[in-house]
């Protein structure tokens, strides 16, 4: 005869425990883990701030560790919530981007947070303009912009889009081209009539030139295309900056050259207050981009981010690379094509 032998009855179903007693408190500690604050973690869930504390006390009573360390300025994660973090984040992650996306669809208009990247140069001169009527179109989705010279990690930096310079390699980020990135040697007016402006690369060593200190320490090369080659340059200079804004500045009080981003540039190419040399051996174009890690469905904050920066960021006209072609002849910043233009 056959026998079986009998479920045990004195053990917990770990399946149904777990489940019932610890799910709502990891999808909350992950938020919380993400944003740094119960606040901005409720504020991503949708929840209440109370409801975001009780589930994660849940859980930490449920697994017998303290996850967080709470005070009244920080909440940072104890040695047993690191290890649970990176052993659980992968999965949860996909719960929630779930939940964001059904959340979406049923809640109508944009809505959330969102953190966006950028170096300070880009970051003021391109993008903070339009933030206000950005704000004004979707006034449900709240924007913290981040400044950064640094390459920012998406996922650890907690970044939902970051605008870059050049090319990426990370098969990971989704990376749309914006607009060309051209590099402009850039002087003033005044200084090319005074000095004039070199006719090749190598002339920059009869010239002052400006040079700009990176957040590592060294300096950015100027990079040109030299007989169908790139090639970097690192000209002398006694005027150094680790500021573009700086920079430019000394550029238009005319106290030498610098190689600038069209970013930067084309307004003032436009009102004739710049000139520029060495187009024809102006570098091959980087493009800027912008970047966000590869989901097969975005929220709508972000889509509709995406969607309003390449419009206008597009609409901005940043090919100016011959506007300010200076002619000696005339001893004035060609200004015909940047009438045209305008």
């Amino acid at each position: 005869m056959n026998t079986m032998t009998p479920l045990a009855t004195d053990r917990p179903d770990t399946l149904s425990t777990s489940f019932s007693a610890s799910y709502a408190g990891v999808v909350a500690f992950i938020a919380v883990a993400s944003e740094g604050s119960f606040a901005r973690a409720a504020d991503r869930l949708g929840v209440g701030r109370s409801a975001v504390s009780r589930s994660v006390q849940r859980l930490e009573d449920h697994l017998g560790a303290r996850l967080f360390v709470r005070t009244t300025r920080s909440t940072s994660l104890t040695g047993e919530g690191e290890l649970f973090l990176e052993n659980c984040r992968p999965g949860v992650e996909r719960i929630m981007q779930a939940l964001e996306e059904i959340r979406d669809l049923r809640d109508g208009p944009p809505r959330g947070q969102l953190r966006i990247g950028a170096t300070p140069a880009f970051g003021r001169k391109v993008l903070a303009p339009l933030l206000g009527e950005f704000r004004a179109r979707y006034p449900a989705i709240g924007v913290e912009l981040v400044l950064d010279e640094r390459t920012v990690d998406l996922a650890v930096d907690r970044i939902d889009l970051v605008f870059r310079d050049g090319r990426l390699d990370d098969s990971q980020v989704i990376a749309k081209q914006l607009v060309p990135m051209q590099m402009l040697v850039c002087a003033s007016p005044e200084y090319a009539r005074r000095l004039g402006l070199p006719a090749s690369v190598e002339e920059l060593a009869d010239h002052a030139c400006i040079n700009r200190r990176l957040g590592n320490g060294r300096l950015r090369a100027w990079e040109f295309r030299i007989d169908g080659r790139a090639q970097r340059v690192f000209p002398q200079g006694d005027c150094v900056y680790n500021d573009d804004e700086l920079m430019l500045q000394a550029v238009l009080d005319g106290q030498g050259l610098a190689q600038l981003p069209a970013f930067q540039a084309c307004e003032l190419l436009r009102s004739g207050r710049l000139a520029t040399c060495l187009g024809r051996y102006a570098p091959d174009d980087g493009g800027h981009y912008l970047c966000y890690l590869s989901r097969r469905q975005l929220p709508k904050r972000m889509r509709a981010f995406i969607d309003f920066a390449t419009t206008h960021v597009r609409a901005l006209n940043l090919d100016c690379a011959r506007w300010g072609e200076y002619h000696a002849q005339s001893e004035a910043p060609y200004a015909a094509a940047a009438e045209a233009a305008a």
